[in-house]
């Protein structure tokens, strides 16, 4: 320290410093949900379709009844309640954006936050999501399950 400067500039200039670095690492959530960490997003997409209507996503017969499949390339989660329904929505999960990796117990599982969503509805179910999943429309036409 020199005779120029004070003890209390030092306490000052560190206590700054502090501020800053903390209120740096809250802001990094948005806060209101809209960040869009893309997670990791694995799933078990075939690579086919795309997301154009008419894309064939896979075989119905790769979805099991209460449960369901991600395609990951084509950005959706196809799920079959019963044995004939089946329902899709888009696989980015509501809450921060990452993309939901698997269904499990009758729920899609976000792995980021924990969110879980109903396989009927898309309706949140646990975790931080407050709002569904987006449905799309899908049809089965020679056992393959397409975007509508």
């Amino acid at each position: 320290m020199t005779a120029s400067t004070s003890r209390r500039s030092v306490i000052a200039a560190a206590g700054a410093a502090t501020a800053a670095v903390s209120l740096a690492a809250c802001s990094s959530d948005s806060g209101g949900g809209e960040s869009k960490d893309t997670g990791s997003g694995e799933g078990g997409g075939d690579g086919g379709g795309g997301d154009a209507a008419g894309g064939a996503l896979g075989k119905a017969s790769e979805i099991p009844e209460g449960g369901g499949k991600v395609f990951k390339d084509q950005k959706v989660v196809v799920t079959r309640p019963s044995a004939n329904e089946y329902k899709a929505f888009d696989s980015t999960c509501t809450h921060q954006g990452c993309a939901v990796k698997e269904i499990t117990g009758g729920n899609i599982v976000c792995p980021c936050h924990n969110s879980k969503f109903d396989i009927n509805d898309g309706s949140p179910t646990g975790g931080p999501a407050k709002k569904p999943l987006a449905p799309k429309k899908v049809v089965v036409e020679g056992g393959e399950i397409k975007l509508a």
